[in-house]
């Protein structure tokens, strides 16, 4: 018969034994041992890792000889063409540095400033046609020429394929935690131009005004109008923006002319949103808002523009007409209020004249009523003769006998 503590033993399962225990210490330990083995490794990368802080570097145009004044590249290449030439990677710091050398499409952030996609972007255009060496090493403060080569495709789409080519290094951000990276690049642009039919143009959507009334009766109001301006044409070009305003049969027309920031450089196939706010609007019912684009070809130094035969005829101004409605709430609502007052006054004027007839036709009715409840004169009553009239006259019996008669006489 098994007891119930065998049970349990067996239940609960075999006991480790001495081998066993010493078999895990020994994997604990060689865990330990692989984990401290990694933090070393990851800790001599971070240390290998230059600080950003110790480091400057820069990227200009160059020949075979050395840097040049070039400020960017501009080429124009037909299909198929091959272009060669050179950059300068310069280290300016105290120890060397291995650069990655990267290349993609051109790209302009928010602020307006040229840039390129990040790393991460696979190119889609002009980016993806270039050869360079993926990485140099650059001895500090000396400054090693780095030779590129671009390929035009042979089936490529006329017009400007802009791109950057730019040296980057990823640096360990202590402030951000282990395992994260800075990456710091610095390049040039490249504007490469490709002959062919070419169309400068320029779009206006999304175009809206709205207006907002002053809270203040005797002023007026502000329209505020937003629009994006889009680049469907294939050439780089820049643009003047002018927004006009004006009421019914040009009442209260103004112009913005200098407070809107014209475009500097649009890209083809990129947008820029634009805002601004156009004050001194009186609130006279519909108000028409009229934005105005004119477009001009962009030049830089150094750009073949003769190459390209540009249509004049494309670069006519863009215009697009919206209108909103000004309504003048601030002094409906004043009206509003004038009016309920005028018909308070005029209602509570009523309610008084009411209440006085009401009063008045009260108190002919009480005295109606009282003069109707007298009592009449009882029969008998010593009657007063009212002044002016005769007074009543005595009964015959008690008539005094007329003069001259006698009265009759006893017998004898």
């Amino acid at each position: 018969m098994v007891s119930k503590d065998m049970k349990k033993a067996r239940e609960a399962g075999p006991r480790p034994t001495r081998r066993t225990v010493a078999g895990l210490r020994t994997g604990l330990a060689a865990l330990g041992a692989l984990a401290l083995t990694l933090v070393g490794v990851v800790g001599a990368a971070h240390a290998s890792a230059p600080d950003p802080d110790s480091f400057r570097f820069s990227v200009t145009t160059a020949s075979a000889e050395g840097p040049d004044d070039r400020r960017i590249f501009d080429f124009v290449a037909e299909p198929g063409a091959q272009i060669q030439d050179q950059v300068a990677v310069s280290n300016h710091g105290p120890a060397p540095v291995t650069f990655a050398m990267v290349t993609n499409d051109g790209i302009f952030t928010p602020t307006g400033s040229f840039d390129i996609r990040t790393s991460d972007q696979e190119p889609q255009d002009s980016g993806g046609w270039f050869e360079v060496q993926q990485s140099v090493e650059v001895p500090a403060g000396e400054t090693v020429i780095v030779p590129f080569t671009i390929t035009v495709p042979e089936n490529v789409t006329p017009g400007d394929h802009p791109a950057g080519i730019v040296a980057t290094v990823t640096t360990a951000a202590s402030a951000s935690g282990p395992g994260v990276g800075v990456e710091s690049r610095v390049g040039v642009r490249v504007n490469l131009r490709v002959p062919g039919e070419v169309v400068p143009s320029i779009a206006l959507d999304g175009v809206t005004a709205t207006y907002t009334p002053s809270w203040n009766p005797f002023a007026p109001g502000d329209v505020r109008v937003s629009y994006e301006v889009t680049n469907d044409g294939n050439l780089r070009v820049a643009g003047d923006q002018t927004i006009n305003t004006s009421g019914p049969f040009g009442i209260g027309a103004s112009s913005l002319d200098r407070g809107v920031e014209g475009i500097k450089e649009l890209i083809p196939g990129t947008s820029r949103s634009t805002a601004a706010t156009i004050g001194g609007i009186w609130p006279v019912g519909p108000v028409t808002t009229e934005v105005v684009v004119t477009p001009a070809l962009v030049t830089t130094e150094g750009e073949a523009g003769g190459a390209i035969d540009v249509p004049a005829a494309d670069l006519r101004p863009v215009t697009v007409t919206v209108t909103t409605w000004a309504i003048p709430w601030v002094h409906l609502l004043l009206l509003a209020v004038v009016a309920l007052v005028v018909i308070g006054v005029r209602d509570n004027r009523r309610r008084r004249t009411q209440r006085l007839e009401a009063l008045l036709a009260r108190a002919r009715a009480e005295g109606r009523a009282a003069a109707a409840a007298e009592p009449a004169t009882e029969p008998g009553a010593d009657a007063v003769s009212a002044p002016g009239e005769p007074a009543p006259t005595a009964p015959d019996a008690l008539a005094e006998p007329a003069q001259g008669t006698r009265a009759p006489s006893s017998g004898g």
